[in-house]
């Protein structure tokens, strides 16, 4: 009897913390505007939370009146330094094992690349690959399907991750071979591409930096690597 009561107990507690949660000011200003929370934690800034929703980051006051949105640059080093982006940095690892990766021989920075198999300017880089890699930058590449999930792009770009030599198929498929279909896999690139929309993709290529900036289209190997070394990264 006491051990049940114990756990009645351990399951009021919990139901009664999950409401109190639910009722918090953040949550409720959430609701009114019609969107969820993947995650609330506190921000660098005193009395301010941020929010990772399926829309990106935000920011808001801890008593839920006030909203900001767009970057937050921690000033206080020799360069500003974009935070916003920390919380998809570590969700962007998690997808780590789902990744197409070109690895740098003498690797020296990596970076994330949201790619669409019918976007030209995803061709240009992926033929740029080895001067990349020879200039020390590993790139990691996720799906992005700029025409959405249910185009038959992210039907091949499913069935290019889910091959068993997905390099070999990634790159037959930017040189327009046919793509052979499969159909089980545990890759699901409806995740790859719902973090690109967190990240605030719009078009392909997306470049992802390990700070969490976001660069927006093709850049050349060693412009690239310019931008690199001036971030520190």
């Amino acid at each position: 009897m006491k051990k049940i009561a114990f756990c009645l107990s351990l399951l009021l507690t919990a139901f009664a913390s999950n409401a109190f949660a639910d009722e918090s000011p953040i949550n409720k200003s959430l609701s009114k505007m019609g969107l969820k929370a993947e995650s609330v934690t506190p921000s660098p800034v005193s009395g301010v939370s941020s929010i990772l929703t399926d829309h990106g980051t935000i920011y808001m006051s801890n008593d839920g009146k006030y909203l900001l949105h767009g970057p937050l640059y921690d000033i206080s080093g020799s360069a500003p330094k974009n935070v916003s982006n920390q919380a998809l940095i570590k969700k962007m690892d998690t997808l780590k094992s789902q990744m197409i990766i070109y690895k740098a021989p003498k690797e020296k920075h990596i970076v994330t690349v949201f790619t669409d198999i019918t976007c030209g300017y995803c061709h240009k880089l992926h033929e740029d690959m080895k001067e990349y890699n020879d200039l020390g930058i590993t790139v990691r590449y996720l799906a992005f399907p700029r025409h959405g999930l249910g185009h038959q792009s992210a039907k091949d770009m499913q069935s290019v991750w889910c091959s068993a030599t997905p390099n070999k198929s990634l790159n037959a498929a930017f040189k327009d071979e046919k793509i052979s279909p499969i159909k089980e896999c545990k890759i699901d690139i409806a995740k790859q591409y719902q973090l690109g929309l967190q990240f605030g993709v719009q078009g392909t290529p997306a470049i992802i930096l390990n700070d969490g900036k976001v660069i927006g289209g093709y850049m050349p190997p060693k412009e690239l690597l310019s931008t690199l070394e001036q971030s520190g990264e």
